[in-house]
């Protein structure tokens, strides 16, 4: 595994981190499917000990994910594994509780506490905002961002982190917030890292990157054949892409395409669309979801740099 250095926290994290959204199975809000279904306890824990054993040492959750249960499987991990050799973050802000907006201190702090204790930790090393609706008039920022401050003054948190689906919206919050690690949304298909703005902020200032969803919850795998549909609780089943034969049909082709370009890769698909996130991006990493320890494994031989030919190679065959 190669490892990089997260900006300026100077942590040193697995260019492949691994992403635990999955790991909270199937959930609701309100009627909004928001989880990941069929996924077993038995697989999210054996994937833990083998991302250990495979040197991926930076494992991120969120506090809703499974309303906590990602957060309890990763904290009934360090009988067998040390909490020192993971960097351990978590997220903030998509519950709220009895109040009528996202980010009440109160609130906040509930879930914090909540984190920690399911976590089995004292600390974590990131806490992230987990998006930027603050307000109709953004009226609640200054009550996120200090009470964040906050727990890193308590020692609840080493690092803070802005995250958000929208590159643009993060841009609109970076100055003021001034984290240490932002995570946006990013992935060959969906790619605003550039053209936002955001990644000439993050070099310029030395922050830490890490992308999610960077396989587009599955589809950039060229797996699927037809249009798919999934059952109740799982979050794929609000992407409009997984409906659309044009796209399903072209995630194909491209997928043969990487297979001719990369055949000496053991995995040449994961390969052309992982890799080129990294390759284009200092201080960055990518959050896989490894739902089992197949996952893991094929996780564990990415994060090579590519050539940059090959990254502008990469981006043409997903314009559009």
């Amino acid at each position: 595994m190669n490892f990089i250095l997260l900006g300026k926290t100077k942590q040193r994290v697995s260019s492949i981190s691994l992403g635990t959204w999955s790991y909270g199975g199937a959930n609701l809000s309100g009627k909004m499917s928001v989880g990941w279904a069929n996924q077993e306890d038995e697989d999210s824990q054996q994937a833990l000990q083998t991302a250990y054993d495979a040197g991926i040492n930076h494992w991120d959750t969120a506090d809703v994910y499974g309303n906590g249960k990602a957060e309890q499987i990763i904290g009934s991990m360090w009988g067998s594994i040390p909490r020192k050799d993971i960097f351990l973050a978590t997220k903030v802000g998509w519950d709220m509780g009895k109040y009528k907006h996202w980010y009440h201190p109160e609130h906040m702090r509930y879930q914090m506490e909540s984190s920690l204790e399911r976590l089995k930790t004292d600390c974590v090393d990131l806490l992230y905002l987990h998006h930027c609706n603050f307000g109709e008039q953004d009226e609640h920022f200054d009550d996120a961002t200090e009470t964040l401050r906050r727990f890193q003054n308590e020692g609840k948190t080493k690092f803070i982190g802005l995250s958000d689906w929208d590159s643009y919206k993060i841009m609109k919050f970076i100055e003021r917030c001034q984290p240490d690690v932002v995570q946006p949304y990013r992935n060959v298909w969906d790619d605003t890292y550039d053209s936002s703005g955001l990644k000439h902020y993050i070099e310029k200032n030395n922050l830490g990157v890490c992308f999610f969803s960077p396989l587009m919850h599955g589809l950039l795998t060229g797996k699927y054949s037809e249009p798919v549909t999934f059952e109740e609780g799982d979050f794929r089943e609000n992407v409009d892409a997984f409906k659309k034969r044009s796209v399903i049909e072209k995630m194909r082709k491209n997928a043969t395409s990487l297979k001719k370009r990369f055949n000496n890769h053991p995995h040449p698909t994961m390969h052309g669309v992982i890799d080129t996130l990294i390759s284009d991006s200092k201080n960055s990493c990518v959050l896989l979801g490894q739902r089992n320890s197949d996952q893991v494994n094929i996780a564990k031989s990415l994060g090579i740099t590519m050539a940059e030919e090959d990254v502008i190679w990469v981006k043409s065959l997903y314009k559009h």
